[in-house]
């Protein structure tokens, strides 16, 4: 049985959207603020997974658009005074965050990106968006190098598909880094309080973080707490969280799971494994959303002594295209 899905442009509160639905589910991705999937619901059973800013939150949101719905970082997180060297071509970002005096989260999240096409099949509702760097665009002034980055969002019966590719389109290599600051609510379902949540994740190591939230190279002891991410679950505000650690795997999968126990509802946030680290925050622990980060690269990457394998620092070569992808969806908890 075909279930029936539609693909259209329409608003998301005051900003041009493209909405997807497929049976229950709806999601709304903003083009003029960086290809951001804005919402992703369950209609029937009133579900509401990804933070949204509400109407007369727009002008905030669009000043500051990453916590909220799934915004592209590329490169992700703190860069030293906005400056590394790679591949013999020295970089200079500005320096956006004050009280650390790094660069912070990069310039994909609040650009422009173009609409490639959306449409309906038997199997699912999607659209593809795209920003493709060139000497004219006012980011080729940062990275230089021609390129594009590629997002295919679909709505299926198994929910939610990410598919995200950069292709390097230029005559030199250049730095893939690029991650996710998925912003999830807790509680995503009406009548749930934070407390009837319970979250795992799978992770190795924790960073050791320095002052200005960069890593030192070292490693740091898990906490008994932290410990549970990867057995029983922890409750998403158990504590004040901007943590940074290498990724794992469980069964082969590299993946974040939240569940609402008074729904016996398990949300699984399924990442490549690609994504060789994870950032996770919560903003200062108060309840109502948490951002669990799948990032391919070590913060500040390109500064590290550390073997590139072991930090995720990708070099694409002229030509080549990096993709992965990752999937949001419910089963029974």
């Amino acid at each position: 049985m075909t279930t029936q899905g539609k693909a259209y442009e329409a608003q998301f509160h005051d900003e041009a959207a493209v909405w997807l639905q497929w049976g229950s589910y709806e999601a709304a991705i903003l083009p003029g603020v960086g290809a951001n999937l804005i919402a992703f619901r369950d209609l029937e059973r009133k579900l509401t997974i990804l933070r949204e800013p509400a109407a007369e939150d727009m002008n905030s949101f669009r000043a500051n658009p990453g916590v909220h719905g799934i915004p592209v970082l590329f490169p992700p997180n703190r860069y030293e005074d906005g400056k590394f060297t790679f591949n013999g071509v020295s970089y200079q970002f500005p320096v956006n965050e004050a009280k650390t005096g790094n660069h912070l989260h990069g310039f994909f999240h609040t650009a422009r990106w173009n609409v490639d096409e959306y449409s309906v099949t038997a199997s699912e509702s999607y659209a593809v968006l795209s920003i493709s760097i060139t000497p004219n665009h006012e980011i080729y002034q940062y990275l230089p190098h021609q390129f594009t980055i590629r997002l295919r969002y679909s709505l299926s019966d198994q929910g939610l598909l990410q598919h995200v590719t950069v292709h390097n389109n230029g005559e030199t290599a250049m730095p893939c880094m690029i991650a996710f600051h998925t912003a999830i609510n807790a509680p995503f379902a009406e009548g749930s309080t934070a407390d009837d949540y319970t979250y795992t994740l799978t992770i190795k190591e924790r960073w050791e973080l320095n002052e200005r939230m960069l890593p030192t190279g070292n490693y740091q002891p898990l906490t008994e707490e932290e410990q549970k991410m990867n057995t029983t679950g922890l409750n998403p505000f158990w504590s004040s969280m901007d943590n940074h650690y290498t990724s794992s795997t469980k069964n082969g999968r590299n993946m974040m799971e939240l569940t609402d126990h008074r729904l016996g509802l398990k949300l699984v946030y399924d990442v490549g494994t690609q994504y060789k680290q994870w950032m996770i925050w919560n903003n200062g622990g108060q309840p109502g959303f948490f951002c669990p980060e799948p990032q391919l690269n070590l913060v500040n990457a390109p500064n590290s002594k550390l073997p590139a394998e072991q930090i995720g620092l990708v070099t694409l070569e002229p030509g080549h295209i990096w993709e992965e992808t990752s999937r949001l969806y419910l089963v029974k908890g």
